[in-house]
């Protein structure tokens, strides 16, 4: 009987154990949510690949991104897909008019959108033109671009957690969330996209903690 409870009472202990860790400490309980706050622990440096895009000449992504006074909100797309890539498209045009009616006001909040696709192969620069006035983008405050190295989109791909599976039919399953990076280019934090309004104020926030914010208004990228 004795041997028995401290079996259990051993077993009941290892599951707690690896449970706290798999969980952070009971903190999350998905691998998106440990995810998120993996990043919110510890920034990820964006990894030493090439963009290029709507009006973004071929450079490093580290050196579109390292802007000291702005913070970029970043997702990823294609732009063939008829799911989960338009509710982020809509998502980035609310953003949009709210950071178009802050710089009207002059308020300056240091915030720009990019949005990067990763099917290289089909969303050329050209492609992601036409998608940008699709969505009606405001070029001085959002962007598209993509990786056109297809071993370097999944280097990105993997450094941020995005889980990017071809479907077989052409297309493509895939997670969606806003990412905050900050100006020396660090993913620094992740939200769901019902999160859409705290991205903002979590990027606002951010901005204005950065050196010449107001002066960079969010119109440049």
């Amino acid at each position: 009987m004795l041997r028995t409870a401290f079996v259990s009472l051993l077993l009941a202990w290892a599951a707690y154990a690896a449970a706290a860790g798999l969980t952070h400490d009971f903190q999350v309980w998905t691998a998106e949510g440990a995810r998120r706050l993996e990043v919110a622990l510890q920034p990820v440096a964006v990894p030493p690949v090439v963009a290029e895009g709507t009006g973004i000449s071929t450079q490093p992504l580290v050196q579109l991104l390292s802007v000291p006074s702005a913070i970029t909100l970043v997702d990823f797309i294609y732009t063939r897909c008829q799911t989960v890539c338009l509710t982020l498209g809509s998502s980035f045009q609310q953003i949009q008019a709210h950071l178009l009616r802050d710089r009207a006001a002059g308020q300056g909040t240091g915030v720009r959108l990019l949005s990067i696709s990763f099917d290289s192969t089909h969303d050329t620069p050209a492609a992601l033109q036409a998608y940008a006035q699709q969505l009606q983008a405001d070029p001085t405050v959002w962007r598209f671009a993509r990786i056109p190295d297809a071993a370097q989109t999944q280097q990105l791909l993997r450094r941020f957690q995005v889980v990017v599976v071809p479907d077989g039919r052409g297309d493509y399953e895939h997670n969606a969330a806003l990412l905050v990076l900050d100006g020396q280019g660090r993913l620094v934090r992740i939200f769901d996209l019902v999160e859409q309004q705290l991205a903002l104020d979590y990027a606002r926030h951010l901005a204005r903690q950065t050196p010449m914010a107001s002066v960079a208004g969010g119109s440049a990228l």
